[in-house]
């Protein structure tokens, strides 16, 4: 793999019928400002990641830069995308941290990554035919929809904490949404946060001696897993997101930039995200998945170039070498984090629901009917059922059950048919 890049025309402009390539750049100075264009986009989800599970953010910060070089080694320099935290890891690790502790949580996220790296090594030689079988549209769509409004009640406790400082942030965030267009739309999320902080600071509820007491440049603070099998049944559901968010990501980019030659990268997408949030879970990061704001971004500049996403890993490392973000981050209270996160879990509810919009999921049909009404009760309302010293979540049993009554009410329609 050569780190080299065609310059794209005279490398300071794109014209309106053309992209620049993954395999082009524009001039340096502007490829620079590309990336960190990037890093501003995945920062708000980022962050608030560890915010929610109480991991430390440096760490994420870390480890997300370091995901994004390894996931462009492992693709050939060849698939843009940057790996940001994960929104399906927080109820697992929020269970794992409330039972056993940070290190059974980043066991669990250790173990994910593996178990991903290896459907990513099996994808490498099989194609992603098994995936469209064992996840049709209703089945996925019904898995995502469900662990954005599992994950309700804590957006509504935070939101509780501080009902001024929340209704103020998501005020702002969904103005901003629909009053600016481009970059700053997509950048909502953490303009909303940045209003809700500012606000919160005003107000005096903000406790600003840990960022006084913090330095500069530090490491992260890294932490190790601890083997705890029993944490395994909730994280292990996790693997079917990430594989859909990862196929759906490549086939997006190969359809955006036009080449459709990238959805050969699948397999190594899957193997490298899989590696990184290993890599994540035995150091004290959150695990990693391929980000939708960055294919917004990519989109509205029509700029595709790896170099971008060089750039902006080695920003998000720089940025886990400061304490002082990290104890900034730290201080975000309660309330902000409510009026974030009331929007943030719905939309990933709603993504569900466009996913079965965009791939017209026939709705009058049963198998297609009880897949989503029974997955969603069971995710909404949080069914745990507990075998010993086993906990398995509402996350993961609406996971099995979505793939469980649609295979299994399919098979059956068949027979009939």
């Amino acid at each position: 793999m050569a780190l080299t890049w065609k310059l794209h025309g005279n490398g300071k402009t794109v014209a309106k019928d053309q992209i620049v390539a993954p395999d082009e750049r524009l001039s340096w100075p502007l490829t620079i400002g590309f990336g960190a264009q990037h890093v501003v986009a995945m920062f708000g989800a980022t962050f608030l990641v560890p915010l929610l599970t109480g991991f430390p953010p440096s760490a994420t910060l870390f480890f997300s830069g370091v995901g994004t070089l390894l996931f462009l080694i492992l693709t050939k320099n060849r698939l843009p995308s940057y790996l940001g935290s994960s929104f399906a890891f927080i109820a697992p690790i929020g269970a794992a941290t409330a039972a056993s502790g940070m290190g059974a949580a980043l066991f669990g996220i250790l173990a994910t990554g593996l178990l991903l790296a290896v459907v990513g090594a099996i994808v490498m030689v099989t194609g992603t035919g098994w995936i469209d079988a064992l996840m049709p549209p209703v089945v996925t769509g019904a898995i995502v929809a469900l662990i954005g409004l599992n994950l309700s009640g804590a957006a509504t406790s935070n939101f509780e904490a501080a009902p001024w400082t929340a209704l103020v942030t998501l005020v702002a965030l969904l103005m901003i949404a629909v009053a600016f267009r481009g970059l700053a739309a997509r950048l909502s999320i953490v303009l909303g946060v940045v209003i809700g902080y500012v606000f919160a600071a005003v107000a005096g509820v903000i406790d600003f001696d840990p960022v006084r007491q913090a330095a500069w440049v530090g490491w992260p603070d890294f932490a190790s897993p601890t083997v705890t099998w029993t944490v395994l049944p909730a994280f292990l559901p996790v693997v079917l997101v990430l594989v859909a968010e990862n196929v759906g990501h490549v086939r997006s980019v190969a359809h955006l930039a036009g080449d459709e030659s990238l959805n050969e990268q699948t397999g190594r997408a899957l193997l490298a995200d899989g590696l990184a949030t290993t890599l994540a879970g035995a150091g004290g990061g959150s695990g990693t998945t391929t980000y939708g704001e960055n294919i917004g971004v990519m989109a509205a500049t029509r700029v595709y170039s790896t170099a971008a996403y060089w750039v902006a890993g080695v920003v998000a490392i720089l940025l886990g070498l400061s304490p002082k973000i990290g104890a900034i981050i730290n201080t975000i209270p309660a309330g902000v984090l409510g009026g974030v996160t009331v929007a943030l879990y719905g939309l990933i509810g709603v993504i569900g629901v466009k996913i079965w919009v965009d791939n017209h999921v026939d709705f009058s049909r049963p198998v297609n009917q009880f897949t989503a009404a029974v997955a969603l009760v069971i995710g909404i309302g949080n069914l745990t059922l507990a075998t010993g010293d086993i906990q398995i979540t509402g996350i993961a049993l609406g996971t099995i059950a979505a793939v469980v009554v649609y295979h299994s009410m399919n098979t059956v329609e068949r027979l009939r048919s």
